[in-house]
């Protein structure tokens, strides 16, 4: 089996990056800015957002994060969103979600100028996914594909299994995988034979939320499984897949930690980058 390696992939795409930020820099004599809102003092937030910054520094990014606390008015934020999307300097906007209760997601995601919204959560950008153009892709989703395509680069014709329907992951992980002319199906936890689905799969995307519900006897061999949960239990962190159950199936299968998650990142900063190049057209 192979171990897909979610940090090596990340650090080698981040070299990509930082060469390519270069280039621009050479040729527009400016470079990509990437600025973060984070609203509170969520430790799980805190740590996303440090990292996301270190990330971009390192790729040669303009970085920048916007701290307010959890009892900031909605129309603060807004107001500051809007500021953002009218600065040439700020390529992409990114608000840390999850958000406090007195502040509408949808409104402050509708807000960020669908040319910034690097999480590619704008109604425009999901669209245009949904209907195969251009668009910014969710973070998670395009890092799992690119894990994907490591393994194997030609996916057409391949029957791919998605469990979990969610906006974040599921739906746009759909829309990429049928872009490489996959057959795919949409599972989630109402699914009556789930293991019945993920038996006739030759890919399952693993995102939700249901500790190791994928197990080794739900996977045929040669299967590429991608795991996207990240589920605190009381033996530690663990995926959505029985990863030593299904390690011993599968013919590639990402770890957690250090699969998906790395490459998330990664992807926020391309995201920045080609939003960026866009935007000197």
């Amino acid at each position: 089996m192979i171990l897909i390696d979610g940090k090596k992939a990340a650090a080698e795409l981040r070299e990509e990056l930082k060469n390519e930020v270069s280039q621009l820099k050479t040729k527009f004599n400016k470079v990509p800015g990437l600025t973060v809102i984070l609203i509170g003092d969520m430790t799980p937030s805190q740590i996303y957002v440090r990292n996301k910054e270190k990330s971009a520094n390192e790729v040669g990014l303009k970085s920048e994060v916007i701290k307010y606390p959890d009892t900031v008015e909605e129309k603060t934020v807004l107001e500051k969103i809007e500021e953002l999307n009218k600065d040439d300097t700020v390529s992409g906007i990114l608000v840390q979600l999850p958000l406090p209760k007195h502040i509408d997601k949808q409104k402050v995601i509708e807000t960020i100028l669908p040319s910034k919204d690097v999480d590619g959560f704008h109604p425009v950008n999901v669209g245009n996914l949904s209907s195969g153009y251009e668009s910014s892709v969710p973070c998670t989703p395009l890092g799992c594909y690119l894990l994907i395509k490591k393994i194997e680069p030609n996916l057409s014709g391949k029957k791919a299994v998605v469990v979990g329907r969610s906006n974040l992951n599921g739906k746009p992980m759909t829309q990429l995988l049928l872009k490489e002319n996959c057959t795919v199906t949409i599972t989630h936890s109402r699914t009556k034979d789930l293991k019945a689905e993920c038996l006739e799969a030759d890919i399952i995307v693993a995102a939700v939320g249901i500790p190791e519900l994928v197990k080794g006897d739900w996977v045929k061999k040669d299967t590429i499984v991608i795991d996207v949960g990240i589920n605190k239990t009381d033996k530690g962190i663990v995926g959505d897949v029985a990863f030593d159950e299904v390690s011993k199936n599968a013919k590639a299968l990402t770890p957690v930690p250090g699969g998906v998650g790395p490459m998330t990142i990664a992807c926020l900063l391309k995201n920045t980058i080609e939003c960026f190049k866009r935007s000197q057209i």
